[in-house]
């Protein structure tokens, strides 16, 4: 299979060659043309100033002047009277002048003569006749100027093209190869990296090309590499991380399943150990009813009902939910909605936003703390902000927030918090909302979670 640098470098040297000969072709014929056309006027002007001559002075003395002046030039002049006989020439006419003479029928001429004889391809003259009168004496001035000369002139003319447009292909041929192989070249370097990356290597570099079509592909073909790295490592680490989220609990179970089992243990004992596998039981059937649900967000296979929502009664219901849980734990819950806000949004994926939040505030936040729901307009948008005075985020930590099974706390103790999926299911619930969310937060001093979503509009 030919190369594209081949390809290309043929392909562009046969349209230029083709545009070039088309241009040469017209060239050449244009110098033809206006060479053949120079000796024309040539011939014409010499019979024309001749006949001049022998309209002025006319004598036998002007007519052998005017003879033995051609015969040192490279035309031929024969001059006639009116029935064709030869009165002077500057040279015996040739079969082929007298032929010309002869089939010229006279007729209404032109003053300024007429060409008789113009195929100087085949011909061995060029000729034209002018007619005088002087009063007493009427005839004709013929020219004529052999053809050998203008061929061979031709001859080397169209050798001089010929060798021209060889060497130009040449030229051509070899320019648009380098080109090609310079063009190509990062084509080749692009389509080396795809193999690899269909081969599972995803660890490709590709140069920066600049800012035209073939630098924009190299940079698609670039993220899409890092981004499949990143995929790759992603899936190792989710992976390693679900099967640690299901190792815990299912170890737990197993185990106080076996000593549950045992028959010389106290049926509050037994209570106990059963309440501890029906606990592990929850986590593992959260954890997996969370999974299910970014894998539906992940195919877009879950829907958004949009609806107008106010705000203020929406979010009150919400609070009435959740306050015993914050006061269980002597967390203070505040509200501050100062108007009438709404946004349009899907309830119950909007109340699942909420409560994610609210639980991650609850779960890192000590006793005797409060936090706080404020609602505020800004532009086009409406802000849900929740504060909370708990433990706060590293700030080196912020930016991978939202990653699925990411945790702050690496050891993943079963004390602090879940399965680090709360926060991506967030995420990709706004964003499906058209809305956006960002946290700010400082060790020891707090967190702050703000979604924002446009204004309430008819859907």
């Amino acid at each position: 299979m030919r190369k594209i640098s081949t390809k290309l470098a043929v392909s562009f040297t046969i349209a230029v060659f083709i545009m070039e000969s088309i241009l040469m072709i017209y060239l050449h014929d244009n110098i033809v043309d206006t060479r053949v056309t120079e000796e024309f006027q040539s011939l014409l002007s010499r019979g024309n100033s001749h006949r001049d001559v022998l309209e002025d002075t006319y004598s036998e003395g002007t007519l052998h002047h005017i003879a033995l002046m051609e015969s040192k030039t490279d035309t031929e002049v024969v001059i006639t009277n009116t029935k064709k006989e030869i009165i002077a020439s500057s040279k015996a006419p040739t079969k082929g002048m007298s032929n010309i003479i002869r089939d010229h029928t006279p007729a209404q001429l032109n003053r300024n003569g007429v060409l008789i004889e113009s195929n100087w391809k085949e011909m061995n003259y060029l000729a034209t006749v002018t007619e005088f009168s002087t009063g007493t004496e009427d005839g004709y001035v013929y020219m004529f100027k052999n053809t050998g000369p203008l061929r061979t002139l031709i001859d080397r003319l169209n050798m001089h093209f010929l060798l021209a447009g060889l060497s130009s292909l040449v030229i051509l041929g070899l320019i648009h190869f380098l080109l090609s192989k310079i063009v190509t070249r990062p084509l080749v370097k692009m389509k080396e990296a795809t193999e690899k990356l269909s081969n599972g290597e995803f660890a490709v570099k590709l140069p920066d090309l600049g800012n035209d079509e073939l630098g924009k592909l190299s940079q698609s073909i670039q993220k899409l590499s890092n981004d499949l790295e990143n995929i790759k490592r992603d899936r190792v680490e989710f992976l390693a991380s679900i099967s640690h989220e299901l190792r815990t609990p299912l170890t737990y179970i197993q185990g106080y399943t076996n000593v549950a089992l045992r028959e010389d243990i106290q049926n509050s004992d037994r209570k106990e150990y059963l309440e501890i596998i029906q606990e592990e039981s929850k986590m593992i059937v959260t954890l997996i009813e969370n999974l299910f649900e970014l894998a539906k967000i992940d195919e877009n296979n879950f829907s958004i009902s949009k609806e107008p929502i106010m705000i203020f009664p929406f979010l009150k219901k919400i609070l009435l939910k959740v306050t015993p849980a914050f006061k269980s734990k002597n967390i203070e819950l505040l509200f501050s909605c100062k108007s009438e806000h709404s946004i349009n949004a899907d309830p119950l994926r909007l109340e699942q936003i909420i409560i994610n939040l609210l639980d991650n505030a609850l779960k890192y936040s000590p006793p005797s703390t409060s936090t706080q729901i404020l609602v505020k307009e800004q532009e086009e948008e409406v802000i849900i902000s929740i504060h909370d005075q708990g433990v706060g985020i590293p700030e080196q930590e912020i930016p991978h927030l939202f990653n699925r099974l990411y945790r702050v706390e690496k050891s993943r103790s079963r004390e602090l918090g879940g399965a680090g999926l709360g926060l991506s299911i967030v995420k990709e619930l706004v964003e499906a909302h058209g809305g956006k969310v960002t946290i700010k937060s400082k060790e020891n001093q707090g967190t702050c979670v703000e979604i924002r979503f446009k204004k309430g509009r008819e859907v």
